[in-house]
């Protein structure tokens, strides 16, 4: 049988507008070009859950021997990142489950350090969008700081995403889900020391005239 064992992956593409995709992601290549000649500062934002339910899937074991992780029920974890073109991080944290007013917080305390034109690129989530967020939007750009919004069901646009991805499978140890502390603290070393010891390497945008808008 021409069959092979394959991991089931989801697919969203083809619940996308199609022509609402290609003009937000030719916007989106025109950010990352005013961001990577110096003009504007990008970030990408989102929202992560962490708990003591561990998600590392591989590591070394001894040949005959099993390594169980305990998954527990418990306190939750929950952040808000914000990831630039270049690596910088910022991070927020809350104990209980997150809401638009914490985000409209997040984005608040992050406008009044801004040194120059910058977006901040989110998804179309119900904490991202609302009245307050119209009436904020107004006050943030006076400061000269921008939301652009992706298309819906495109993930991969967002470049925060393969960040927590690679903190839930790669760099959290099995022994950080020993307990809530010992995830916290772990959650910490990284989040402080990622521009040092956890950078992500993301693919150099091609700048290709006819992915870039006229921003002249």
């Amino acid at each position: 049988m021409d069959y092979r064992w394959k991991r089931f992956r989801k697919w969203v593409k083809p619940l996308q507008n199609k022509q609402a995709y290609e003009q937000k992601r030719k916007a989106l290549y025109t950010l990352l070009y005013l961001a990577q000649t110096g003009r504007i500062e990008l970030y990408f934002g989102d929202e992560s859950g962490f708990c003591l339910t561990p998600c590392v899937p591989y590591g070394w074991i001894k040949k005959g021997k099993h390594a169980p992780i305990l998954s527990q029920k418990g306190a939750r974890i929950n952040v808000f990142g914000l990831l630039s073109t270049d690596n910088k991080l910022l991070t927020y944290q809350k104990g209980g489950s997150l809401n638009a007013d914490f985000i409209i917080q997040c984005v608040d305390a992050f406008s009044a350090s801004i040194t120059k034109p910058t977006v901040i690129v989110l998804d179309n989530a119900s904490l991202h969008t609302g009245g307050r967020w119209e009436i904020k939007k107004e006050e943030w750009e006076q400061k000269g700081l921008y939301i652009f919004f992706l298309p819906t069901y495109s993930p991969h646009l967002n470049r925060i995403e393969r960040f927590w991805k690679q903190v839930k499978y790669y760099w959290l140890k099995a022994e950080d889900y020993l307990s809530i502390d010992a995830l916290r603290e772990a959650l910490q070393t990284i989040f402080t020391g990622f521009e040092n010891y956890f950078t992500l390497n993301f693919k150099e945008l091609v700048v290709d005239e006819n992915l870039i808008l006229n921003f002249e």
